[in-house]
């Protein structure tokens, strides 16, 4: 059927698929399934609906989202309404070149994200004043989290104090992540005075603008605390701080936040791009990922990311972060706002936001209600005798107020907030009839004069030379062009699944019964979301095998905690609380080792063969030596990726689970590599007992050059009370259902593929991997095989005796495929000198064979190395890659032509591929030279002099 998705989805069709098999020698796609698999794998049997088409699948989708009531949100709490421009909305949210662009590692081909992110982190430095910002997190929640990790690394100290006015979402996901690591976390309303009897402080957080919308001089706070020795964050509002001091200047040492409100929708509490900035002591604490300015080959300014040394794949488990999905594609959205309106632009949104609430308070005391007086940026906060009755009142006229835990009253103005629209919410507040005429004040504003903000913010000529749309639209697409994104070539990036996202999914998250809800809406409101997720969570549960499954974690590193946490508590529960070491393969992802840490578990590292599977002897060696440690048992769980890092099926996987749970322990099996395995078989049937998955790979929703991700944990039913907030476990994330305005995405996928269009998915992702594999095999080893010398969906080809003999390395290489139009493999990940290609379903045979021929064209020219063909120092691999500036130079003085240059022989034969040829906009970039210089805000415009 031509209106079948699945056939839209998968590459290569039927034909092709036949043509791949014979080259490989199996039949039918099951034969080779049942090849690849270890023996006894139970065949799993999915009960989901019939497959949609699109058309089915977007209708659906209407109905669920028609079943949300929007109404006006005025419940703020770190969530407002906002005004996304079009241009940013249609060319930059809507837009394949930029949401399914990929983490920039290699940076040559990935400065236009870049760029964007440099803008990113100018903002942040400029509005906080703290000169040093990274570029993104995840929520406000889980930055405040990181500060508070952050200050305990630089601080010595048990206590971290938390001000009793900061969101309470903040301080829920604090909890959450305190009480692993053995951090006392006191709430209270703070003074110099108890900050200064606190024994053993390291660290205080406060609200700027507070929960309650006051305004409080945070500098008396931040002085006691560097008195007591102890660093002070403040988790400030962006758009407050184009009107108050900013914290850098107040003293404080740690900014973190939420950059919602600048141009991205609520999206019923995600994504959003939380941000982090700190003072200079601090930057190489920085969590998450920095962008940093180097130059390239030529001496040319070009972009990277920075202080590559605190990544968890080199840090594992002395990483003191898991974050590794941030908010990029938002955090760009919202740097793109600042660059559209500019800082005259947002503070005139900052003062009309604050003139409607000084003058919604002044209405409200008009007609007898005395709102609680004192500063405040847009929220107004009042008390009443009957608070549900009015709240209640403001919900009939279309309205949702916040009904604060004390019972008082909140109305939160925002860019969105009409003068109508504060008349209607006055008349149910006084409860007058709807159709009264109410005027409202001219009110004085309310910000004090002694935290008046005067400092310059956001001077760099980005943020004024763009305002007219026809400006933005042509940085945006000149951004774009200078990338390599799925929208312009294969993205072979094992570990990381970059396969198809389709339109049909992405298009229903704009609509505004998606778009336009608030987190905290009443439950009542939000039933269409109540269905989208439950009925997404339940076909999670059916593909993966579990019992339950809570979508709450916004990436996979979060899901990776969260089913730690679930472990941990489960063990308590039953009085076994020593149970603390976490078994951890040395193939493993490195954040598998850092989610061990914050989750309060030990790390233990099993060895991995030649074959890159598990060590039997050193796990049963391991499991020995905890359980004969003080105390009894002590192993709490095994943490194992399946298919294994390597890119393999284990034929032990079964016998690893076997021999953890003997020993007490639970099984952990990270979901990352999920697309080989849904539809096909199901994860407890190996015996694993917890898995995350990312709905950024296996699920479709775009990486967004970095993020955003969904990583939803799974259980069975034994851990099922322990998933994230139902329970003895709190909140991983700050909204309740995480990242929930991206998961229609997810939800239109398996609707549209259905049981037998994921199982060909995942078949057909392992036919095309091992098709790449079996044809490159003659010219680069394929370092892990498993039965029949097949793999999984993605194989590790081993660079290091070419490299040995000639010089050329795995990155020479990767740099020579942008040459060819190709983004490159993941390189050394899992091992150090190797490329991982990871091919998925979704790209067809002539693209394979496409990629096969460069790849095995960079092979002969590495054989013209060997041969002294080329020069060993002077050629085309190591110059790779070559830009066109390069190209036209006046003189050429290299020992190849600049034809082999820039149209290697036998792949652009064809006059169309010449012209659609991909030009890098930067040579080879100089890592060091960034590190050794570091600079992370944008360049002034005479560096590009």
């Amino acid at each position: 059927m031509t209106d079948q998705f699945s056939r839209r989805h998968i590459g290569p069709s039927a034909s092709q698929q036949q043509r791949m098999l014979e080259t490989l020698g199996y039949q039918s796609l099951d034969e080779l399934t049942a090849a690849a698999l270890p023996p006894g794998a139970v065949q799993a049997v999915i009960d989901l609906p019939a497959p949609l088409t699109e058309a089915q699948a977007q209708a659906e989708l209407r109905r669920i989202a028609d079943r949300n009531q929007v109404l006006v949100s005025m419940i703020g709490q770190g969530y407002h309404g906002t005004i996304t421009p079009a241009v940013i909305r249609r060319n930059l949210l809507e837009n394949p070149a930029w949401y399914t662009a990929y983490t920039p590692y290699q940076p040559e081909i990935s400065q236009g994200r870049l760029e964007a992110l440099l803008n990113f982190q100018t903002m942040i430095a400029d509005l906080t004043a703290l000169p040093w910002a990274g570029a993104s997190l995840l929520d406000e929640a889980t930055a405040a989290a990181e500060a508070m990790t952050i200050s305990r690394r630089a601080v010595r100290g048990s206590v971290f104090l938390v001000d009793a006015d900061t969101l309470p979402q903040t301080q829920a996901v604090l909890r959450t992540r305190a009480e692993p690591l053995g951090i006392a976390l006191r709430i209270a309303s703070l003074t110099p005075e108890l900050i200064a009897s606190t024994q053993g402080v390291f660290g205080v957080l406060t609200q700027y603008p507070a929960a309650s919308g006051v305004i409080r001089d945070p500098r008396p706070l931040i002085e006691a605390a560097h008195a007591a020795g102890a660093l002070a964050t403040v988790a400030a509002d962006p758009l407050a701080l184009t009107l108050l001091t900013p914290p850098g200047e107040l003293g404080a040492d740690i900014a973190i936040g939420s950059t919602q409100r600048f141009g991205v929708p609520m999206w019923y509490g995600g994504p959003h791009a939380a941000y982090i900035a700190v003072t200079d002591p601090l930057k190489r604490q920085l969590p998450g990922r920095i962008v940093g300015v180097s130059v390239d080959a030529d001496g040319h300014l070009a972009y990277r990311l920075a202080l590559q040394a605190r990544e968890q794949h080199i840090r594992r488990e002395k990483a003191t972060s898991n974050i590794c999905t941030a908010q990029v594609l938002l955090a760009v959205a919202a740097a793109m706002y600042a660059v559209y309106h500019g800082p005259e632009g947002l503070t005139g949104i900052a003062r009309a936001v604050h003139r409607k609430a000084a003058s919604l308070a002044a209405a409200l005391e008009d007609h007898g209600i005395r709102t609680q007086a004192g500063a405040c940026f847009d929220t107004v906060r009042f008390d009443h005798d009957d608070a549900a009755c009015v709240a209640e009142r403001a919900r009939k006229a279309g309205y949702n107020l916040y009904l604060a835990p004390d019972g008082a009253l909140q109305v939160t103005c925002d860019e969105t907030t009409t003068d109508q629209q504060l008349r209607d919410v006055v008349n149910a507040i006084a409860g007058r009839p709807g159709d009264l005429r109410i005027s409202l004040p001219e009110a004085a504003g309310r910000i004090p004069a002694g935290l008046t903000r005067t400092s310059e913010f956001l001077a760099h000529p980005v943020f004024h030379e763009h305002r007219s749309e026809t400006a933005l639209l042509r940085y945006l697409r000149r951004l774009a062009d200078f990338d390599i994104a799925l929208d312009r070539s294969m993205i072979p990036l094992g570990s990381c699944t970059m396969k198809l996202n389709a339109a049909a999914e992405m298009e229903p998250i704009s609509w505004p019964g998606f778009a336009d809800m608030h987190p905290f809406a009443p439950a009542d409101q939000a039933a269409g979301y109540a269905e989208l997720i439950g009925s997404l969570e339940a076909r999670l549960a059916a593909l993966t095998g579990y019992d339950a499954v809570s979508i709450q974690p916004n990436a996979g590193s979060q899901g990776e905690l969260a089913g730690l946490l679930a472990i941990r508590a489960y063990h308590a529960s039953r009085g076994e609380d020593d149970r603390d070491v976490c078994l951890i393969p040395e193939s493993a992802h490195g954040t598998n080792a850092a989610s061990a840490v914050l989750a309060g578990l030990r790390v233990a590292v099993v060895k991995c063969g030649a074959d890159g599977a598990i060590d039997l002897t050193d796990i049963r060696a391991k499991l020995e030596t905890a359980a004969s440690s003080e105390g009894g048992g002590r192993v709490a769980a095994i943490m194992l990726t399946y298919p294994s890092t390597a890119g393999v099926y284990e034929e032990t996987v079964t016998e690893v689970c076997a021999l953890v749970h003997a020993a007490g322990g639970q099984v952990y099996l990270d979901g990352a590599n999920f697309n080989a395995l849904a539809g096909v078989v199901t994860l407890p049937s190996f015996g694993a007992d917890v898995s995350h998955l990312n709905l950024h790979k296996t699920f479709c929703i775009p990486h967004g050059g970095g993020g955003p991700g969904v990583g939803p944990v799974a259980v069975r039913s034994h851990l099922a009370p322990f998933l994230p907030g139902r329970g003895p476990v709190g909140p991983v994330a700050a909204a309740p259902y995480g990242s929930a305005g991206i998961l229609p995405i997810s939800w239109a996928y398996v609707a549209m593929m259905g049981a037998a269009g994921l199982r060909e998915a995942t078949q057909v992702a392992v036919l095309s991997a091992n098709y790449v594999a079996r044809r490159l095999a003659p010219h680069f080893p394929v370092l892990y095989t498993g039965r029949g010398g097949l793999v999984a969906h993605e194989c590790v080809i081993d660079l290091r005796p070419l490299a040995a003999r000639t010089g050329i390395s795995n990155e020479d290489v990767a740099k020579r495929l942008i040459d060819y139009g190709f983004h490159a493999p993941t390189m050394s990940f899992p091992v150090a000198g190797t490329l991982m290609i990871e091919p998925t379903e979704s790209e067809d045979l002539a693209v394979l064979d496409r990629f096969c021929d460069a790849m095995i064209a960079i092979r002969a020219e590495i054989a013209r190395v060997a041969d002294d063909e080329y020069d060993h120092a002077d050629n085309p691999l190591k110059n790779a890659p070559h830009t066109a500036q390069m190209l036209i130079a006046q003189e050429w003085k290299h020992h190849y032509t600049r034809e082999d240059a820039a149209y290697p022989p036998g792949t652009y034969a064809h006059e169309a591929d010449r012209r659609a040829k991909y030009w890098p906009p930067v040579r080879r970039i100089d890592q060091a030279y960034g590190d050794r210089n570091l600079m992370c805000a944008c360049p002034p415009p005479s560096a590009f002099e």
